[in-house]
């Protein structure tokens, strides 16, 4: 029977997804998390790991003889030493396109958030402010209204090409950085530059991946292009974004808000310099994990594993 060990199954799971149909495929031990000194011994016996952000190096999967297969419980696969596992004939695998709709909707939640304030407010009326007004109103944020505003997107996949289809919902003219050619591009994106992006962006969304190139898209040197009191949203990688320089530009108002749900060391580090930002609006990490979403990630995953033991496996990376 085919052994199966799950380095850290709590993010995913942890305990309102049954973890039945994976059992159904062999013996099944699930670790809701696994320190990096444990994984040798929690995995040694395994012919197939399942890993969220546990780090497999070339080194760890040297020690593992009897792995054939890994596969990572989330879409990107940095954790993998994936050139080390295709050469020891390991199989890899990811889960594609689960959460797009969660996170497009976690990025719409952060553009509202600013746009209307609405946690502000109700914060305030629990408070008492509404009860002490003299008028039927009040309100001392901005109030702004989408509709006219520009978007932008850096990065047209699944969850760009979303986020775009919503903006234009709202009324908002989008723009697009994107390997895309124009003319396949779904209509009403406009492609252009990422300096021309900068320019015209009232809100510029990234959804790139991560990679060398666009490691610190988002630096100082591009914070002088972009233009006065743009709202940022990253829900893509913490590393898109040098944080020193955003949080910069938060304080010296070129900026007026940098809503983002990941950062580049996670969980959050107490010295990050956007803690202590009053116009920086950070989720921790949470886009992904609507209930909904995580069911279709569990479901793909064990989906992944029958494919692999039938001889056919498919999202193999």
């Amino acid at each position: 029977m085919m052994k199966i060990v799950v380095l850290d199954g709590y993010a995913a799971n942890p305990g309102d997804i049954s973890w039945d149909d994976m059992k159904a495929l062999g013996s099944l031990t699930v670790y809701d998390r696994t320190a990096p000194e444990e994984v040798i011994h929690r995995s040694e016996d395994a012919d197939a790991i399942l890993t969220n952000k546990v780090v497999l190096s070339a080194e760890t999967l040297s020690q593992l003889p009897r792995l054939r297969y890994v596969g990572v419980l989330a879409t990107g696969y940095n954790v993998v030493d994936v050139d080390a596992a295709h050469q020891r004939g390991i199989v890899v695998t990811n889960i594609p396109a689960y959460s797009t709709d969660s996170v497009a909707q976690l990025t719409f939640a952060h553009l509202l958030n600013i746009t209307n304030r609405v946690d502000h407010y109700a914060t305030m009326n629990r408070q008492g402010r509404w009860t002490q007004s003299p008028d039927f109103v009040y309100w001392d944020t901005p109030l702004i209204e989408l509709s006219g505003k520009t978007m932008g997107i850096v990065g047209l996949g699944n969850i760009g090409k979303k986020v775009a289809a919503l903006a234009q919902q709202f009324g908002m003219d989008v723009f697009a950085m994107t390997s895309k050619n124009s003319s396949n591009l779904p209509q009403g994106i406009q492609k252009t530059t990422f300096e021309g992006l900068l320019a015209v962006s009232d809100v510029l969304s990234l959804h790139c991946p991560l990679t060398p190139q666009t490691h610190h898209l988002i630096n100082a040197e591009a914070l002088t292009h972009i233009k006065p009191g743009a709202i940022l949203i990253n829900t893509g990688r913490g590393p898109l974004v040098d944080e020193q320089a955003v949080a910069d530009a938060l304080k010296d108002g070129r900026l007026q808000a940098y809503c983002a749900d990941v950062l580049s060391v996670e969980p959050a580090k107490a010295d990050n310099p956007l803690l202590g930002c009053p116009n920086a609006f950070l989720t921790p990490h949470i886009a992904w994990a609507t209930k909904e979403a995580r069911k279709r990630l569990m479901q793909i995953a064990v989906d992944n594993l029958r494919a692999f033991i039938a001889g056919e496996p498919k999202n193999m990376v």
